[in-house]
C-alpha cells in the first residue's frame, strides 16, 4: 500500500517536471497569507495567536543551516519552548523534527502559541505548535540560486584544570584535612613539576595541542531550481553540509559529519477544478569518528594517574617478559609505544582513539506528501475538499569495527642512572577483529492522513463566512534490533475530527469557533473519546467611526479567546488505569516456609484499578493586540494568556490514600488518578519599527515575554508548610542558605547539627531553617526560579540597516530572573576527580577570612556539594547570536550574462555573551562551546 503511493507520487513529480519547463507566467503574492491549522489566512484577519518568520526573506539577510533560525530572537513567547511547553514541530503539516529540514527549504515558520490556534491537531498539539512550511514554485521561469559558505569554529574557551603536581599537593592537602598520611611524595611532586620524565611522572593536559586543533571548519553548498507555468508549479532544492571536528588524534584525524539532501516540491492544476501536490524529500546523513568518550573524560580523570603511552627504549631489554610483551602486541604505537593503563583503567580514550577502531553512523530519511485539492463549487460555491496522504521512513545503523586491546601497569625504577621500566603488568588482551559489523540499527515510520472540506463566501459585500470540516492522524511505530534496545509495543499515534467555522463582518467584528473531537487508546474504554472547544472573538477598532480622527493609529485590532483541550501527553504510558501484580524478585514479597527451610517470592500489587482515568486538560483564556501606528512606522503585537492543565496523574500516596495502602516499599494499591494542577501566565510582545534616513533603512525589532508559572494543586505532604510546591512555581530551586564557613570545632558545635556526613571547620555552614537543631532536608527552601521551561523574562533584539547595496543585520537574545547552580564536575570536586581551578580559593586556617571554597577532602563531600546559595548564581544574561554583512552586486553588473545576481557575505554566530557570569556560561566540560565565522556567496541564474 505505502509503495504503490510512493509509486504514484514520483510519476506525478516526474510528469509535473516535464510539463513545467519554459513557460512563463506572473507571479503570485501571497505575502498577506498567513500559516495557520489546516490552512491560511490574511494577515489583517489573523485573530489567533501566531507569530510568522518569513524565513525565505530572513535567510537573504543571515546564513544558517538551522530550520528554527531566529526564532528566538524574532517571536515573544518562544524561548525553545512555546509559553513554557513543548511544541509539536509540523513540515508541511507532518509531525517530523526540525533538524529534518534546511532553512534553504523552507518559506516560513509560523509559531501557533494560543489553545485556540491548535485545537484542530488534536491532543499531540495541546501544547503549541510549530509549522514548517517549505517553499514551492512560482509562475515564472526557470531560475536557479547557487549559494556557498565556509566557516571556521573556535572554540570559546576550555576548561582550567590543575597541573599534576599541583593537584598533587592539593591532594596531600586533603588528605591531611581528613586526618589521612600524604599520599604523593615530595620528590614525586618535584620530579612531576620539572617534568624530568612524562613518562613516569605523567602530566596530562586534555586541552592541548597535543590532541586538539586550534579549531575546525564547515562548508556547505546549496543549489535551488523554481519556476513554473499555470499548468505546474516546482521547486527543487539539493544541498550538502560538511564539518570535521576539533580532534586531531588517532582515529579522530579522519572524524567527519556530512549531509545531503534533496527535496522536491510540486504543484499540478489536473483540471480547471483539480488540483494536486507532490513532495519528495530524501535526507543522507554520515558521521564518521574514533572511539572512545574524549570529552568526558576529560572533566575527570587525573593528569597524573597514568601515562597513555609507555616508550619501549625506556624497557628494560633482559626482562623476558616485557619484550614478549613488545613482540605480541597488536597495537605498538608508531613503533615505539605500549598503551599505558591500570587494573581499574583498562580503557582510555587516547587508548580508544589510537586501537579501539571506530564508528560510522549512518542515517537514512525519505519523506513523501501528497494531495489533491478539488473545487466544488460546481455543487455549492466556495465550497472546496483536499485530501492528503504522507509517509516518512528514517533508518539508521551504525558500520563498526572494534578491537579489545591490552593495556600495560609498569613498575619504575632507577638503572644505572636512567629511569627504567623493570616490569609490566598486562590488563586485558589483544583480540583483533579484521571484520565490520552493524553495532545498532533503528527505523522509524510516521504515517499521517488528513481530509477536509472548507466552504468561504462572502455575502452581501459585507458578511465573511468560512467553516472546515477535518479529519486527521497520524501514527508513528519505532523498532530496534534487539540487541540494543527494545521497540515499542504500542505505536504513538493521534487521530481527531475538527470543525472550524468562522464569521467576520466588513474584516471589522469576528467570531470563531473550532473544536476537535479526539481519542486515546491510553484511557479506559467508555473515557477514550472527548470534546475540545475554542472560541475566538476580533475587534478591528480602527475601523470604528469614532476613530476617524486619530491619525496616528493605522490599524487596531484586539482579539480574545478561550480553549478546554484534551489531551494525553502528560499520560506516561498506555495501562495505566489497570492494576498489575508482579512476583519478581525483590518486587514481591519474601515468604519463609513454616518448616524453617528457604521460601519464595509470592506475588504482590504494583498498582490498583482506575476505570475513571481521564484526559488531562488546558483550559486557557488569552486577549490579545495588534496595532501599526504612525503611518507603518511601529507595529505592535502583544497577547496576555493564563492556562490551567488540570488533571495531571498521581498515585496519591501523599495525601489521598491511607497508608495502609502501600503494603511497603516495592507493593502498593494505590492507582493513578487525575489530582495535580498547573498554572502558566504571562505576557509575550513583538515591536517592530522601520524608518528611512536618507540612504539608510533601518528597521529595529524588540520582542519577549514575561512569565509566571505556579502549583495549584499537589498531593503532597510535608512536615513544614514552607516546603509545600501548591503555590510556588513549577521550575522552583530549592536548597539550602548557606552562612559560610565553619571557622573552628567551637563554630561546629555551637551550631545545628548537619546530617550530611563528618563535618569539619571549612566546611559549609547551613540556616537551621525550622530551628529544631538540625540540619536536614527539612531546611531546605525556595532559592528561585530556574527558567528550565522559560524565564521569568525573556527577550530578543534584531537590527537591519541597509545602506546602498550593503546591509547589516544582526540579531540576539536573553533572560532575566531564573537562578542555577554552579553543580558540575568543575565546581563539585569530588575526591577521586581532578581538581579545577578553583580551589585554589579553598578554605585552610591560612585563607580562613578571604576562602571561595570549601576545604578540600579526599570524599565525596556530601555535606558540601549540595544545592546552595554558596553554589547559586543568577542568569541574567544577552547573547549576540548572529551578525552578518552583505554586499548585493547592482542588477546592472551582469547585464547582458546569464548571471541575474550575486551577493556575497561575510558574518558569525554565536559571538558573544554579556553577562556578569560569562565566564561560566561559555564554559563546557564537554565539547566546547565554539563561535563560527563564515563568509559565503549567493547567485541567481
Amino acid at each position: 500500500m505505502n509503495r504503490k503511493f510512493i509509486y504514484i507520487g514520483c510519476t506525478v513529480f516526474a510528469m509535473s517536471l516535464f510539463h513545467a519547463g519554459g513557460i512563463q507566467a506572473q507571479e503570485e503574492n501571497k505575502d498577506s497569507l498567513v500559516n495557520v491549522a489546516f490552512g491560511t489566512v490574511a494577515q489583517e484577519d489573523l485573530t489567533h495567536a501566531i507569530s510568522t518568520v518569513n524565513t525565505s526573506e530572513l535567510t537573504k539577510k543571515v546564513n544558517s543551516s538551522s530550520s528554527l533560525v531566529g526564532l528566538e530572537s524574532l517571536i515573544g513567547g518562544y524561548t525553545g519552548n512555546v509559553w513554557g511547553q513543548g511544541a509539536l514541530v509540523l513540515v508541511d503539516g507532518v509531525p517530523r523534527s526540525a533538524s529534518n529540514v534546511r532553512a534553504s527549504e523552507i518559506e516560513s515558520v509560523s509559531v501557533m502559541k494560543d489553545a485556540a490556534a491548535v485545537v484542530l491537531y488534536g491532543s499531540r498539539a495541546a501544547k503549541g505548535v510549530i509549522l514548517i512550511t517549505t517553499k514551492r514554485g512560482k509562475n515564472e521561469p526557470m531560475r536557479i540560486d547557487v549559494r556557498g559558505n565556509a566557516g571556521i569554529n573556535v572554540p570559546k574557551s576550555y576548561p582550567k584544570y590543575l597541573d599534576s603536581d599541583c593537584y598533587m599537593t592539593l591532594y596531600n592537602e586533603a588528605c591531611r584535612n581528613d586526618g589521612l598520611s600524604p599520599k604523593y611524595s615530595a620528590s614525586d611532586i618535584y620530579n612531576t613539576a620539572m617534568g624530568t620524565n612524562p613518562y613516569r611522572y605523567p602530566n596530562i593536559d586534555f586541552y592541548s595541542s597535543d590532541y586538539l586543533k586550534k579549531a575546525y571548519y564547515n562548508a556547505d553548498v546549496t543549489g535551488e531550481v523554481y519556476g513554473g507555468n499555470d499548468r505546474t508549479h516546482y521547486y527543487l532544492n539539493f544541498g550538502m553540509d560538511y564539518s570535521n571536528d576539533l580532534l586531531k588524534y588517532g582515529e579522530s584525524k579522519n572524524a567527519y559529519n556530512m549531509r545531503f539532501n534533496v527535496r522536491g516540491n510540486v504543484d499540478m492544476t489536473l483540471a480547471s477544478w483539480l488540483k494536486a501536490t507532490t513532495n519528495a524529500a530524501v535526507v543522507f546523513t554520515n558521521q564518521y569518528a574514533g572511539r572512545g568518550n574524549f570529552w568526558g573524560t576529560a572533566s575527570t580523570l587525573r593528569p597524573n594517574w597514568f601515562a597513555p603511552l609507555l616508550p619501549i627504549d625506556m624497557m628494560d631489554t633482559s626482562v623476558a617478559q616485557i619484550q614478549e610483551y613488545i613482540t605480541n602486541s597488536n597495537h605498538l604505537i608508531d613503533g615505539k609505544y605500549l598503551l599505558g593503563g591500570t587494573s581499574s583503567d583498562m580503557t582510555n580514550p587516547f587508548a580508544d582513539l589510537l586501537a579501539a577502531g571506530y564508528v560510522k553512523e549512518k542515517a537514512r530519511m525519505f519523506m513523501f506528501d501528497v494531495s489533491l485539492a478539488a473545487d466544488l463549487g460546481s455543487f455549492l460555491k466556495g465550497l472546496t475538499f483536499k485530501t492528503s496522504y504522507s509517509v516518512d521512513y528514517t533508518s539508521y545503523y551504525s558500520e563498526a569495527f572494534s578491537e579489545t586491546y591490552a593495556v600495560y601497569e609498569p613498575t619504575w625504577s632507577q638503572v644505572n642512572g636512567k629511569d627504567m621500566i623493570i616490569a609490566l603488568k598486562k590488563h586485558n588482551e589483544d583480540k583483533k577483529d579484521p571484520n565490520e559489523y552493524v553495532g545498532k540499527s533503528t527505523y522509524d515510520q510516521t504515517m499521517t492522513f488528513s481530509a477536509q472540506f472548507d466552504y468561504a463566501r462572502t455575502f452581501a459585500k459585507y458578511h465573511n463566512v468560512a467553516a472546515t470540516f477535518i479529519g486527521w492522524g497520524y501514527q508513528t511505530q519505532n523498532s530496534a534490533d534487539e540487541n540494543h534496545e527494545s521497540s515499542d509495543y504500542h505505536r504513538t499515534s493521534n487521530v481527531n475530527l475538527g470543525l472550524r467555522a468562522s464569521y467576520n463582518y466588513n474584516h471589522k467584528y469576528y467570531a470563531d469557533f473550532s473544536g476537535a473531537v479526539i481519542h486515546s487508546a491510553k484511557l479506559p474504554e467508555g473515557k477514550r473519546n472527548a470534546f475540545s472547544p475554542s472560541v475566538t472573538l476580533g475587534w478591528r477598532i480602527s475601523k470604528e467611526k469614532f476613530m476617524e480622527n486619530v491619525k496616528f493609529i493605522d490599524d487596531l485590532k484586539i482579539t480574545a479567546s478561550y480553549a478546554n483541550l484534551h489531551q494525553d501527553l502528560d499520560i506516561t504510558d498506555y495501562y495505566l488505569y489497570k492494576g498489575t501484580f508482579s512476583k519478581r524478585t525483590n518486587e514481591g514479597f519474601y515468604v519463609q516456609w513454616h518448616d524453617g527451610t528457604a521460601g519464595g517470592w509470592t506475588p504482590a500489587s504494583k498498582r490498583g484499578d482506575n476505570p475513571n482515568l481521564g484526559f488531562i486538560t488546558r483550559e486557557e483564556f488569552r486577549a490579545g493586540i495588534d496595532a501599526t501606528l504612525f503611518n507603518r512606522l511601529l507595529k505592535i503585537n502583544a497577547n496576555y494568556f493564563r492556562q490551567d492543565t488540570k488533571g495531571l496523574l498521581t498515585q496519591g500516596s501523599s495525601s489521598i490514600y491511607p497508608s495502609y495502602f502501600a503494603l511497603s516499599s516495592n507493593s502498593t494499591f494505590m492507582p493513578w488518578i487525575n489530582y495535580n494542577e498547573d498554572r502558566r501566565s504571562g505576557f509575550d510582545f513583538a515591536l517592530s519599527a522601520n524608518k528611512k534616513f536618507g540612504d539608510f533603512d533601518v528597521t529595529l525589532g524588540f520582542n519577549g515575554m514575561v512569565y509566571s508559572s505556579e502549583a495549584l494543586k499537589r498531593d503532597e505532604l510535608y512536615d513544614e508548610d514552607y516546603q509545600y510546591r501548591k503555590g510556588r512555581a513549577l521550575d522552583a530551586s530549592y536548597g539550602y542558605v548557606c552562612e559560610g564557613f565553619f571557622q573552628d570545632q567551637t563554630d561546629i558545635d555551637n551550631h545545628a547539627r548537619q546530617t550530611f556526613g563528618t563535618v569539619k571547620p571549612g566546611d559549609l555552614k547551613y540556616k537551621d531553617i525550622n530551628e529544631d537543631g538540625v540540619i536536614d532536608s527539612k531546611d531546605q527552601i525556595e532559592l528561585g526560579k530556574n527558567g528550565w521551561s522559560a524565564p521569568p523574562f525573556s527577550f530578543g533584539l534584531n537590527l537591519t540597516v541597509k545602506w546602498k547595496n550593503f546591509s547589516l543585520f544582526a540579531m540576539g537574545s536573553g533572560q532575566t530572573g531564573s537562578v542555577d547552580f554552579k553543580s558540575s564536575s568543575y565546581y563539585w570536586n569530588r575526591g577521586t576527580s581532578k581538581f579545577s581551578e578553583v580551589v585554589w580559593g579553598r578554605w585552610t586556617e591560612d585563607t580562613k577570612d578571604v576562602a571561595t571554597y570549601p576545604r578540600l577532602t579526599t570524599t565525596n563531600g556530601d555535606n558540601n556539594y549540595r544545592n546552595s546559595t554558596f553554589w547559586m548564581y543568577k542568569r541574567n544574561y544577552f547573547r549576540l547570536n548572529q551578525v552578518q554583512l552583505t554586499y548585493d552586486f547592482p542588477e546592472n553588473t551582469f547585464k547582458g550574462t546569464f548571471v541575474r545576481g550575486l551577493s556575497v557575505y561575510c558574518g558569525g554566530s554565536n559571538l558573544l555573551t554579556i553577562s556578569k557570569e560569562r565566564k561560566h556560561m561559555e564554559l563546557s566540560t564537554g565539547s566546547p562551546q565554539c563561535r563560527n565565522f563564515y563568509a559565503g556567496f549567493k547567485a541567481a541564474f
